[in-house]
């Protein structure tokens, strides 16, 4: 395990290094180097990183949101309004629609074979959307029109939503039978999500107040806290759904409103946690990828991702219309909530373990997104956020 951990830290920040020297996105490489290293090519991860590979990526994810909430000054997202709501859900709506509507042609599927593809495509990446906004904040890009924290919201709630629709389809597929009440899950996982985060927010902004330790102790009782609001949500699974991410990073905002000073500090800390902590995630997400599925997925598939994306930017568009954006804001926004990757890598495997007749065209679909779009809307933002105006 040691060695793999040493190849996967070495070899995707190499990599990172020389893709960012290039003008590319250094995930880019982080993704290679999982391809390179994966099982399908030189075989050189360790079986046991590949076993625990999901809770590494959840710790990333952990790590990205807290740094993301700690970051996130409600007050802005307050003034974006209704355009902030409907980047909840409406541009994935959009793309599961256009899939519906295209994979059939192009794929030959079923109308509902395609309603299960676009459900796993349909959510987009905070991993590589998150950075990249809290990076415009702190440069003070898209500051006036609070672009960066719409995006970064509507993100976070995006996954909650397209996990919840995956669900009932994956169910409906399988068992042909479809609980109308399992829809519910969403707007319930939101708030309980939003809610616990303010409850446990409160919790440590008293203790810290009350106790002095160093800011080190105090990340290592976030990061415990946050693990056990990942174990509440999977032990409540069945009984009530919450959102732990939305949780963790509501924890965060709560923090950054209430205690500014200590918000500020711990996200120093949680940056220089970042550098290793996307390495992980990325390598792994590469790791997740059999090449022998895109080699087999022909232009078609290429052209189901494609025509998907514009369902999707379409659906970005509808939801800024009336808002104060200008016309190349509003494009950009299109195309940075384009990136797909660690949710496609959690569940894109899930519909072929099910045994559904089409998991092997899911798979092979959920593996192109994450080649094509995350490397597309990571480049698209990191050349184009400084065209927006900075106030």
């Amino acid at each position: 395990m040691l060695t793999s951990l040493a190849i996967i830290f070495l070899m995707g920040l190499f990599l990172g290094t020389i893709f960012q020297k290039c003008k590319l996105p250094g995930l880019l490489g982080m993704i290679i180097t999982g391809i390179l290293i994966s099982p399908y090519a030189f075989d050189l991860i360790d079986q046991s990183i590949l076993h625990i590979a999901p809770d590494l990526r959840q710790i990333a994810l952990v790590i990205i949101l807290t740094r993301a909430g700690l970051s996130l000054d409600i007050s802005d997202l307050k003034r974006v309004g209704r355009p902030a709501v409907l980047m909840c859900f409406l541009p994935a709506v959009f793309e599961i629609a256009g899939t519906m509507l295209l994979a059939p042609k192009l794929l030959h599927v079923s109308v509902l074979d395609a309603a299960v593809i676009g459900s796993v495509i349909a959510a987009v990446s905070p991993a590589v959307i998150v950075p990249r906004m809290i990076r415009m904040m702190e440069e003070g890009y898209g500051k006036k029109h609070s672009i960066p924290q719409m995006i970064l919201a509507g993100a976070s709630v995006d996954d909650v939503f397209v996990i919840v629709v995956f669900t009932a389809v994956t169910a409906l597929a399988s068992t042909g039978i479809v609980n109308p009440l399992s829809f519910l899950k969403i707007p319930v996982s939101i708030v309980l999500g939003i809610a616990l985060g303010i409850l446990v927010g409160s919790i440590l902004i008293w203790f810290f107040k009350k106790f002095h330790m160093r800011d080190s102790a105090k990340v290592l009782i976030l990061f415990s806290v946050s693990f056990l609001l990942l174990e509440l949500q999977n032990r409540l699974e069945n009984i009530v759904p919450v959102s732990a991410l939305l949780a963790i990073m509501s924890m965060g905002i709560l923090i950054k409103r209430k205690y500014q000073i200590l918000a500020t500090r711990l996200s120093t800390k949680y940056n220089k946690l970042w550098v290793a902590a996307e390495i992980i995630l990325f390598v792994l997400v590469g790791a997740t990828v059999d090449l022998q599925y895109v080699y087999s997925a022909g232009v078609f598939a290429v052209m189901l991702l494609c025509g998907a994306l514009l369902f999707r930017m379409a659906g970005v568009w509808l939801c800024l219309l009336g808002s104060e954006l200008t016309r190349r804001e509003k494009i950009f926004c299109m195309l940075a909530y384009t990136p797909k990757a660690t949710v496609q890598a959690a569940i894109g495997a899930v519909p072929l373990a099910m045994g559904l007749a089409c998991g092997q065209t899911v798979l092979t679909v959920a593996v192109l997104s994450i080649l094509i779009t995350a490397p597309f809307g990571a480049i698209c933002v990191d050349n184009l956020y400084r065209k927006i105006d900075v106030s």
